[in-house]
C-alpha cells in the first residue's frame, strides 16, 4: 500500500469520527431557541419556642436553729426576643397557704422564692412569676428555697422529707 493512500484513508477515517462525534453531541444537548422567567416566593416563620429543664433543690441536713437555705436552677432556652414567664405550683403537700415537705405523716414547712433575699414567694401568677425575654441561648434562673425557722424537727429514721413542684413556662 502506498504511503499516500494510507494517509488519505486515515484522514478520511479521522474526519468521519469528528463528524459523527459532532452529530452525537448535537443530539445529546438540544439547542434552546426561547426562554421564560417567573419569580418564586420563599418564606419562613419563626414562632416563639421555649424549653425548660430543672435541677433538684436539696436542703440537706436541716439546721436545728435558724432557717436552712438552698438553691436550685432552672435552665430556660427561648427564641431570641420571645417573652416568657416561669411559675410554680404549690406542691403536693400544700396546706393552709404553706408548702410542706413530707416524710410519712411528718411535715416540714418550706417555701420557694424568686429572689436571693427570699422576699418574693414563687407562685403561678402575678408577682410570684419570674419574667424574662429569650436570647436564643440557655438562660439560668435560680430558685431560692428556705426551710422556715421555729419548727419542731422530727427525725424520720433516714426517710427523707420530699415534695414535688410543677414548674410551668409560658411563652
Amino acid at each position: 500500500m502506498n504511503k499516500n493512500n494510507y494517509k488519505n484513508k486515515s484522514s478520511l477515517s479521522l474526519g468521519l469520527v469528528f463528524i459523527f462525534a459532532g452529530f452525537y453531541i448535537s443530539l445529546s444537548s438540544p439547542a434552546y431557541a426561547e426562554s421564560a422567567t417567573k419569580t418564586m416566593a420563599v418564606s419562613a416563620n419563626i414562632s416563639s419556642i421555649c424549653s425548660i429543664s430543672t435541677t433538684p433543690l436539696d436542703f440537706g441536713e436541716v439546721n436545728l436553729t435558724g432557717a436552712t437555705n438552698a438553691t436550685a436552677t432552672l435552665s430556660v432556652q427561648c427564641t431570641n426576643g420571645g417573652a416568657w414567664s416561669l411559675g410554680m405550683d404549690e406542691g403536693q403537700n400544700f396546706v393552709a397557704a404553706a408548702r410542706f415537705l413530707k416524710s410519712g405523716t411528718q411535715k416540714l414547712a418550706y417555701d420557694l422564692f424568686t429572689d436571693p433575699a427570699r422576699g418574693v414567694r414563687w407562685t403561678g401568677a402575678g408577682a410570684g412569676l419570674k419574667l424574662g425575654t429569650g436570647t436564643g441561648a440557655l438562660q439560668t434562673v435560680t430558685v431560692y428555697g428556705q426551710v422556715t425557722t421555729g419548727q419542731i424537727l422530727i427525725a424520720t429514721g433516714g426517710v427523707p422529707y420530699t415534695d414535688t413542684i410543677i414548674v410551668t413556662i409560658t411563652y
